[in-house]
């Protein structure tokens, strides 16, 4: 669980920079580093193992400053958790880079790249993504091109930011299958994996779609380029999040914070779902899907896999329907045969979980009737790839063990569990005894809380 923040702007950014890294603690990392380019266009990096606070005590003892930098807190995947292998990775002195994701390739890459006189100090798969992107930038002479030609040659998944000593005014960011946003500031922008990052700082943001790759320069603004090196725009939107929904407002933990939250998180996402006694995603179902369905198939991950698991049962006892459940890692590895007429369902607390968001492309290639998102974020990879989409109302999750996203995924998956009874079984009489112990949720979670 990674983070990733990148900060230009006209002041020193280191203290940005390290606030950011704060705001994604909770991610879970075992070390962290900042880079810079300074005043005098050098490429300057403070790394260590341990908390913020030891890397603030690094950069207290030895100084950098610059205004333009990029920083990332690191779970250890490819080497042990060490200075040498927490990022940023640097390549010759002439760029710096931060990664979230896998390379499945790094292997193979690294190989190539030593036999071309490249000498590598960690064990990571990230810094072979940093030595691709100087040798190409030695060819092409272009940032951009540089990156592209980088990312085109990966396998697996990432999130990139990068400075480059020769561009000093510029940042640079692309992703495929790791989230990762753009802020846009008063006078400054930032990338950054996760929009808590950017909090208190600016609340407008762009969500890079895979392929991307960015270029951000504070004079010319955001240029980004689409997987065909087209120039494309993205829409400036505007988070409802605010920055004091990252502190604790009196609780011991998140975990507990968000405990008593889901009363409400019930309610509203209970609002989102049914109007007038019926069920909004009725509504949503312009092509007659739930009549014509005969069965479901649920992939996920983690706790969302477990959602779907007890919403197996109430498909096929209420609705009369036979439910499949996979995790998504074994969905997108193996092949699975489709009943006819089948309906996808992913769920996702962010609607960027990797293998689920592979999965469901996978899926999209199989003669699938249609496809479903239950997703917290609307605006998210997965929402955006599924026909019909059904939205918990958590607001954000920051502690790690899921509690309010799995009470309102499973509520959304047994409205959609009741929606598809009342259109395929009619006669079912109970349905309204349900319909009126569901909103009764609430009222039960409150007094036991």
């Amino acid at each position: 669980m990674c983070g990733i923040i990148g900060v230009i702007s006209q002041t020193n950014v280191v203290d940005k920079l390290s606030a950011g890294l704060k705001r994604l603690e909770y991610r879970g990392y075992d070390s962290a580093g900042i880079a810079v380019v300074d005043q005098a266009g050098n490429i300057c990096v403070r790394k260590c193992i341990g908390k913020i606070k030891d890397l603030q005590s690094l950069i207290k003892n030895d100084p950098l400053s610059g205004v333009i930098g990029i920083a990332h807190t690191r779970w250890a995947t490819h080497g042990a958790p060490s200075s040498i292998n927490a990022h940023p990775h640097v390549s010759n002195e002439q760029l710096a880079i931060v990664h979230n994701g896998i390379i499945e390739n790094h292997a193979i890459l690294r190989e190539r790249l030593i036999k071309q006189g490249y000498e590598f100090c960690s064990e990571t798969d990230t810094e072979v993504i940093a030595h691709l992107a100087h040798l190409n930038l030695t060819e092409k002479n272009d940032p951009v091109l540089a990156i592209s030609d980088t990312v085109n040659v990966l396998e697996g998944a990432y999130a990139i930011g990068v400075i480059f000593k020769e561009y000093p005014d510029q940042i640079f960011a692309a992703r495929h299958g790791s989230p990762l946003i753009i802020g846009i500031g008063d006078a400054e922008y930032f990338i950054a994996s996760d929009i808590f990052a950017l909090l208190p700082y600016t609340r407008k943001y762009i969500v890079l779609e895979d392929g991307d790759i960015a270029q951000i320069n504070l004079g010319s603004g955001v240029t980004i380029t689409d997987a065909a090196n087209h120039k494309i725009e993205r829409p400036v939107q505007m988070t409802d999040v605010y920055h004091d929904e990252a502190d604790k407002t009196g609780f011991n933990h998140y975990m507990q914070k968000e405990i008593f939250q889901q009363p409400t998180a019930i309610k509203n996402t209970l609002a989102g779902n049914i109007s007038d006694g019926d069920f909004n995603i009725l509504d949503m179902d312009k092509r007659n899907i739930f009549s014509r369905m005969r069965a479901v198939h649920i992939v996920a991950c983690g706790t969302s896999y477990h959602a779907g698991m007890v919403a197996r049962y109430w498909f096929e006892k209420l609705a009369g329907i036979p439910c499949a459940v996979d995790i998504a890692s074994e969905y997108r590895n193996f092949d699975f045969y489709v009943e006819p007429e089948t309906l996808f369902v992913v769920i996702s607390q962010s609607g960027e979980t990797a293998d689920t968001l592979s999965a469901l492309q996978k899926a999209k290639t199989e003669n699938y009737l249609s496809t479903l998102s239950i997703c917290n974020a609307p605006d998210s990879s997965i929402t955006r790839e599924t026909e019909l989409q059904m939205m918990t109302m958590a607001g954000v999750e920051i502690g790690v063990a899921s509690t309010k996203a799995f009470t309102t995924q499973l509520l959304n998956l047994l409205t959609l569990c009741l929606a598809i009874a009342k259109v395929k079984r009619a006669d079912l009489a109970d349905i309204a005894q349900w319909m009126k112990q569901v909103h009764d949720i609430p009222a039960h979670m409150e007094v036991i809380l």
